[in-house]
């Protein structure tokens, strides 16, 4: 890859198509297995997919490598995720920013252990934004600025062990000097009182979680 920025597609229920202007555009773009069907109402074209291939569409993986993408097929037995597959893949290529796009997919087991990896240590200081449906999920490890409007929605979770030094600004129930733990509630269901608000954490990993944050960005 040439650039910073790589996009991370997984799989699930279809995508807005309203994302594409809000993703980067010079990215090297991932597709974890299915995640590959997102390309097209995305308006992208795929460098990279990875996984055990059991559930893409023959015929977009065809077309996929009729357009010069790369394919890392890995056996169905095995210890990670394709989107932990796909992380992995887009970090060993040098990627500093990562955004991911993805849906529900229903499989609660398969969206809880993601929603775990985007804030793994493993990932070291990468920048990485995840946009779930119309939702937007940033982790925060030191200081990150948030965008939405006034009133809209924010949630503060820990994950990995406890966030230490946790300070908000611009959020309608500030945080100073805080502990989040893993499986509290304490962050939950904050609002933004300014359009931009900020996340620090001193020690530990927050996901800052937006529910209507695409919404918020096409002003409606």
């Amino acid at each position: 890859m040439t650039g910073p920025d790589a996009l991370v597609l997984t799989g699930g229920d279809a995508v807005p198509a309203e994302l594409a202007p809000l993703l980067p555009s010079d990215a090297f773009v991932v597709a974890a297995d299915s995640g590959l069907e997102h390309a097209h109402a995305l308006g992208r074209t795929v460098d990279l997919v990875v996984g055990d291939l059991d559930s893409v569409d023959p015929d977009a993986l065809a077309a996929a490598k009729a357009a010069g993408a790369v394919v890392e097929r890995h056996p169905v037995e095995k210890d990670a995720t394709d989107f932990e597959l796909a992380l992995d893949a887009a970090r060993a290529r040098g990627a500093q920013r990562i955004t991911v796009v993805g849906g529900y997919g229903g499989r609660l087991d398969h969206f809880l252990a993601n929603a775990l990896v985007l804030g793994s240590a493993r990932w070291g200081d990468a920048e990485i934004v995840a946009w779930i449906g119309r939702a937007r999920v940033t982790v925060v490890r030191e200081h990150t600025e948030i965008r939405g409007r006034v009133g809209s929605l924010c949630t503060l979770l820990a994950v990995g062990g406890p966030a230490r030094g946790v300070a908000t600004s611009g959020l309608r129930y500030p945080l100073d000097d805080e502990v989040l733990l893993p499986g509290s509630t304490r962050g939950v269901s904050n609002e933004h009182a300014v359009p931009t608000a900020a996340v620090t954490v001193r020690v530990g990993t927050v996901l800052a979680v937006q529910p209507n944050a695409l919404d918020d960005e096409m002003g409606s």
